[in-house]
């Protein structure tokens, strides 16, 4: 092992992981935002460990002068999807981004692993700025669906346990584990239009409720007491019997009493 700072090794990776996960993480809130649905469903990212950077190095017969080169998954970034179909598209974006570089992609979904492993794989070249100017870094970003990344999160520990001899009989549980995410996918991609409604009606009914609280609560600031206490017990009602039609109308209501108490305390100001 050479005498390498690795604190100062690792910051330009570390770096690059941040800024990554907020660049996807505000990718996702923008694509919420423009069509009401996002493909990414969140993201995680992590730096290799050192002792699993070293493991890698002597398992590949890396050098220790070529790991920048050599490792391409220090820097590590996980883009998790709803359906399968989400991971080409969110590979699409990724392909077209102008702030990093794809080198080139592993299609572990088409053509998954004999253990079962499903994953999409991107290599990428990211610029990251530092106090002594800018560098280069590798990184990768695996693009997955949540049954694909429960199943890789358990086999990576029991890799780590057995140290990647793991015994027959668990091998083969693993790989029949693997086929049942892969069909729980195939499910979900079945009826994907009617989750994906069930979604936007739940994030709808949600918005409403969240600005009939808001517009009763503005109540009191115009001192309608009175008014604001008989909007909350007509809300808890309303919100008992899940009568989202009802809600809608209190909404109006609720608004439209704070635009006349507005319009009021203005022409008493004048």
């Amino acid at each position: 092992m050479d005498n390498r700072d690795w604190g100062m090794f690792l910051f330009p990776y570390e770096q690059t992981v941040e800024e990554l996960k907020v660049k996807f993480k505000t990718m996702r809130t923008e694509l919420k935002k423009r069509e009401e649905y996002a493909p990414i469903e969140f993201v995680t990212g992590r730096v290799k460990k050192i002792s699993s950077i070293l493991e890698k190095a002597k398992r590949l017969n890396i050098p220790m002068d070529q790991l920048e080169t050599g490792i391409e998954d220090i820097a590590g970034i996980r883009i998790m999807c709803q359906f399968v179909e989400d991971i080409r598209r969110v590979a699409e974006y990724i392909r077209h981004r102008k702030d990093l570089k794809v080198l080139y992609e592993k299609d572990y979904i088409t053509n998954y692993k004999e253990s079962g492993y499903r994953s999409f794989h991107m290599i990428i070249e990211y610029p990251v700025q530092t106090a002594l100017g800018q560098k280069v870094v590798l990184a990768e970003i695996q693009v997955r669906t949540l049954a694909m990344n429960f199943w890789a999160t358990i086999e990576h520990s029991l890799s780590y346990k057995y140290r990647e001899s793991l015994p027959d009989n668990i091998r083969k549980r693993l790989k029949t584990a693997g086929e049942a995410a892969s069909v729980l996918d195939s499910e979900m991609s079945s009826i994907r239009e009617e989750i994906l409604e069930a979604q936007k009606k739940f994030e709808e009914d949600s918005n409403v409720m969240t600005q009939v609280l808001s517009w009763i609560h503005q109540l009191y600031f115009y001192h309608l007491v009175n008014e604001a206490i008989a909007f909350q017990d007509r809300f808890n009602q309303i919100w008992q019997d899940q009568n989202m039609d009802d809600m809608k109308l209190l909404l109006n209501e609720v608004k439209q009493m704070v635009v006349v108490a507005k319009k009021s305390e203005n022409t008493d100001e004048i």
